[in-house]
């Protein structure tokens, strides 16, 4: 979640592809939350193929919703976004239904928490919690149990990340402090 695209002011960030190109988001200002960037987004959907037609998506940590909201745009069969700030979740909840995004789930709550629940499997799962944070370390070992098979991971954070045991880098990129990479579970 990094400064959004050139020439649009804080708190808000444009889908770039799907049925809803060129719509905003809009967002409140609150502690680690960077939009991913356009140039970000548009490298991950060039990795996962333009079109996410009948995948299931899960955005944890979702914020300004940019991951989640461009994988629905995109054709996700169904996107479930995962944000405990109680404001963010109010803002996505309004683009959601600007949006008119029926393939979208929001849920309210703390994102460990809902992957050490038993639950659904997912083909991409976004992990872009704050960089300051520990977050991205914490769920890792959780993921696994939520991937369907051959799903991947998309990990965004401020430094390198050494994804673990059990995890291969199939892509990876750095774009200025943010340090992203596409994982398959071994």
């Amino acid at each position: 979640m990094a400064a959004s695209g050139k020439g649009r002011g804080a708190g808000q960030v444009r889908i770039i592809g799907g049925t809803n190109r060129s719509r905003i988001l809009h967002f409140p200002d609150s502690p680690g939350l960077r939009p991913t960037t356009d140039r970000v987004r548009e490298t991950l959907f060039n990795w996962l193929g333009q079109d996410l037609e009948g995948k299931t998506c899960l955005d944890l940590f979702a914020g300004s919703g940019a991951l989640g909201f461009e994988a629905a745009s995109r054709g996700a069969r169904r996107v479930v976004m995962v944000e405990s700030d109680k404001r963010v979740y109010r803002a996505l909840q309004e683009n959601a239904a600007a949006l008119r995004a029926q393939n979208v789930e929001l849920l309210a709550g703390d994102a460990v928490k809902y992957l050490a629940q038993n639950g659904p499997r997912f083909d991409v799962i976004f992990v872009d919690p704050p960089f300051d944070s520990d977050l991205a370390g914490r769920v890792m070992p959780l993921i696994a149990g939520r991937l369907a098979p051959h799903g991947l991971v998309y990990v965004e954070s401020g430094s390198e990340m050494q994804p673990g045991a059990g995890w291969t880098v199939w892509r990876s990129g750095q774009a200025g402090a943010a340090y992203f990479q596409l994982l398959r579970a071994r």
